[in-house]
Formats: structure tokens, sequence, C-alpha cells
């Protein structure tokens, strides 16, 4: 039992490293570009392709199917992320979907056989940077800068440090959140394989690579659109 457990921890921990797949050098500085760098760039080049492929050729009448096709997906996902932010805040609708949609991709990259970049607490954490500074620049687009720092003291000027103490808190809790999540559900289908290795893992990897994929980027967007609602009433 002893040496299961040590085995099943050391795969764990060799899937979790994040390997450096090549370098370069810059004005003498050597800049490493990680694993997950690389397929965080395959999973944009997905998304890429898939988008020159339904919007070329796009017409007013007698439409494609496969416009049809994006036009819905399109609205679907429109409605899906319009509601979180509201009617003020429809202008950041593309970035959200983007990001729903990237951070889904790299969930279910795996199944494909290669290491989801979300594994990378640095990957995590620059979305989660990049969502909170969008969040800090609306509230500022939308009150100015006066009532941007007017907001740290409201509803009362006693609650002022806590406000301030939001700005990191609430991007390391998106942060975590997602990496936590996905590192939880991968460490759950590693077990399951070394454990029963025969059909079981492949029923719960629906959930866990798929459904809960998915699920983690809608959370993640869920909670940044809730975030960007509040800055702009």
């Amino acid at each position: 039992m002893k040496e299961t457990a040590e085995r099943i921890a050391e795969e764990v921990l060799e899937q979790l490293e994040i390997r450096d797949v090549f370098s370069f050098t810059v004005g003498g500085m050597q800049i490493n570009i990680a694993e997950s760098v690389v397929v965080g760039w395959i999973v944009i080049g997905i998304v890429l392709v898939l988008s020159l492929i339904l919007t070329t050729g796009l017409k007013v009448n007698n439409i494609s199917r496969r416009q049809a096709l994006a036009e819905w997906l399109v609205e679907k996902g429109e409605e899906l992320v319009g509601g979180m932010v509201g009617e003020e805040g429809r202008e950041y609708v593309p970035y959200l979907l983007s990001v729903l949609i990237f951070i889904a991709l790299s969930d279910c990259i795996g199944l494909i056989g290669f290491k989801p970049p979300t594994k990378d607490l640095n990957v995590t954490a620059a979305l989660a940077i990049m969502s909170i500074i969008l969040v800090q620049a609306a509230a500022i687009r939308k009150k100015r800068v006066g009532g941007w720092l007017k907001g740290f003291t409201e509803p009362v000027k006693l609650v002022t440090p806590i406000n301030i103490l939001e700005l990191g808190i609430k991007p390391l809790s998106l942060c975590m959140r997602l990496f936590g999540n996905v590192v939880g559900a991968f460490i759950i289908m590693e077990l399951l394989k070394s454990v029963v290795p025969a059909v079981l893992p492949a029923v719960f990897s629906l959930y866990f690579d798929i459904f809960d994929g998915f699920l983690q980027a809608y959370v993640f967007v869920f909670l940044t659109g809730m975030y960007i609602k509040e800055a702009i009433e």
C-alpha cells in the first residue's frame, strides 16, 4: 500500500511539474519558454483557426450553415455572459467570452495528450491579474479617478483598509480557485487510473476533463463579470 501511494505521488508530481520547452537570449538575458506557454499558444491557434473557418465568406442574405452556426454561437455566448455584467457592462462581453473559451479549451486539451496550461499557477495568476486590472479600469472609466478612490471608503470610512486589501484578495481568490480545482480534478483522475485502471476512469473523465473544465471556466468568468458589474454600478 505504501509503495503504491508513493508511486502515485511521484506520478502526480511529475505531471504537475512545468518544464521549459526552449529558451533564447535577448540582450544577454536568457528567456525560458515553459510548456504551459507553448500549450497556451496551441489553444490560441485552435481558436484562431476555428474563428477563421466560421467567419470566412460572411453574407447578409442566404447565409451558409457555417455562418448560421457562428451567429448562433455568438448569440448564445453573449446571452450567457451578458447577464453577468448587465447592460452597462456589455462592452466587456467580448473579453469575458474570450477568457471563457480559452480556459475551457485549456482545461479540456488534456484529452488529446497535452498538459493543460491551467495546471501552471503562473497562467492562472496572469488570467486573474488581467481580469482584476480590467475591473479597476472599468471602475475608473465609469466613475473617474475621484469616484474610484471614493469607492474605497464606502459604505463607511471604517472599511477602507478592507476595501484596499480586496485589490489583492480578489485576484488571489480567482487564481487559487481555478488552479486548485483544476489540479484537484487531475489528482483524483490519477488516483482512479492507478486504483481502477479499467472502465471507471473513463466515466469520471467525462466529468473532470470536460464538464468540470467548462464549469471552472464559467465560474472564473462569472466572478469576473460580477466584479465588473459591482465596479460600474
